[in-house]
């Protein structure tokens, strides 16, 4: 409807071809660059969707959006509008240097783009336009951008340098690290913009006009990707180690979100996610309501937020409070068919009857695998919950009793026991609380049964007076 497709304006149900792209070159090109294109033809390299806005970076570095566009109005006094751009348009501002990243949210843009005319190291440099009703384009004012400005706070005279970019809806993180050389491979994520539901992590709700740093992340550490939702955040470290905070609900962004009172409620300060080691991550991705993480350098997947319409991918429509394995690659009928048609096309035909019964066994095997990764979730979901209710914190992998990860084997006693002597004491109040309330829980249903025992007992009797 407002163009963000790149299809004059018209909705589409199935992928279309934006032959804009293959018109085109860069800005001002020679009688010789354009021979020189025919050769070697333009090509896109990064795309990125906003709410209405669509933007691409090419092989040349040049920019383009389609969609809501922020330009000036007409009446010459260089405010704000939004006009539907029905094909893509390149951003003329950034000609003579090369956009790396870019991202936007609802109406603002940001760009990482070369403070030379190629990308050198260090020399990004960060500009913002578009809407600025909250402070999302971290120029100290909350006065909105026709044209794309410099965020000062990374200026090139700063010890940082920024390398990973994300939006919110009216929110925007950034990642820098040092600049080289430096002795430490250490980065740090700031935020700025709408604060209303902690999605900026300054253990405020408060909005930001100027990027500031979210300080209640370890240090030192070196953060790989970071992403926004709606009204939340999340980043990712080299470690495998992955932080969210901001709006709570149905995001899993608190392993205790089941509980109430104190406990619940928006997380205005970076939680660390629970769950098993990520190793080797790739990229964190944020929906509206949800989290995707890819890691083991792209061999598996994992998500948890709101459930709903199947999002998470893991066979399931319920929220996920911790993270849970999305059943990748799929198993259906079509997919199979699809690799075996692409081995057919390499193995000899002699061979065939072994591939195929090859890739009939590890179809089994992976689905028997499927069936006990549900289990498992199942399993450590409950084992959360559990935990979390008696101990008062998520479940670790370091909560394992000792006995149980060197033989396998248990002793409830000695455990129980050794636990009791390590508790605090307000670990053990919390623990006569949980189990007092237990007991008067199993107390009523007792006394609620031995009840409905008598009246049956008792409505025979009547009946013969009658």
């Amino acid at each position: 409807m407002d163009g963000q497709l790149g299809l004059h304006g018209e909705n589409s149900l199935a992928p279309q071809l934006m032959e804009r792209f293959l018109e085109l070159g860069s800005p001002d090109q020679s009688k010789d660059e354009l021979e020189t294109k025919s050769k070697a033809p333009l090509k896109i390299c990064a795309v990125k969707a906003g709410g209405m806005t669509s933007l691409a970076i090419d092989n040349l570095g040049a920019l383009w959006m389609w969609g809501n566009c922020p330009q000036e109005n007409n009446n010459g006094d260089g405010s704000l509008t939004f006009v539907s751009c029905f094909t893509p348009i390149p951003v003329w501002d950034f000609h003579g240097h090369t956009v790396v990243k870019v991202a936007c949210g609802n109406e603002h843009v940001v760009a990482l783009v070369s403070a030379g005319e190629r990308h050198k190291g260090d020399d990004l440099l960060c500009y913002s336009w578009g809407g600025n009703g909250h402070g999302q384009l971290g120029l100290g004012d909350t006065e909105s951008r026709a044209r794309p400005e410099i965020v000062g706070t990374f200026s090139q005279d700063i010890q940082w340098t920024v390398y990973e970019v994300a939006c919110g809806a009216f929110h925007t993180a950034l990642l820098t690290r040092k600049k080289r050389p430096s002795d430490t491979l250490e980065s740090m994520c700031w935020t700025f913009g709408l604060g209303d539901r902690g999605q900026l992590g300054h253990g405020t709700t408060r909005s930001a006009l100027v990027p500031e740093p979210v300080k209640e992340l370890p240090k030192p550490v070196y953060l790989v990707s970071v992403d926004c939702g709606l009204f939340h955040t999340s980043v990712v470290s080299s470690a495998g180690d992955v932080w969210s905070w901001g709006m709570e609900k149905g995001l899993g962004l608190c392993p205790d979100a089941s509980f109430t009172g104190t406990d619940s409620g928006d997380a205005i300060s970076p939680l660390r996610i629970h769950g098993p080691k990520f190793n080797d991550p790739v990229q964190v991705s944020c929906g509206a309501a949800h989290t995707v993480l890819v890691a083991h350098d792209g061999y598996k997947l994992w998500s948890w937020g709101r459930g709903r319409s199947g999002v998470l991918g893991n066979g399931k429509t319920v929220d996920c409070f911790s993270p849970t394995v999305v059943l990748w690659p799929p198993l259906n009928e079509d997919f199979k068919q699809e690799e075996l048609n692409q081995d057919d096309k390499i193995v000899d035909q002699k061979g065939s009857d072994g591939v195929l019964e090859m890739e009939k066994k590890l179809s089994l095997a992976m689905e028997e695998m499927k069936l006990l990764q549900s289990k498992l979730s199942t399993m450590e979901r409950y084992a959360s919950i559990l935990h979390g209710s008696i101990f008062g914190k998520p479940f670790e992998v370091q909560d394992i009793p000792i006995s149980l990860q060197n033989s396998g084997t248990f002793d409830i006693a000695r455990e129980w026991e050794k636990m009791l002597e390590s508790s605090d004491r307000s670990g053990l109040v919390r623990l006569e609380l949980f189990y007092r309330n237990m007991l008067t829980g199993v107390k009523d249903k007792i006394l609620k049964k031995r009840i409905q025992e008598l009246i049956k007992e008792c409505l025979p009797s009547s009946a013969e007076g009658k």
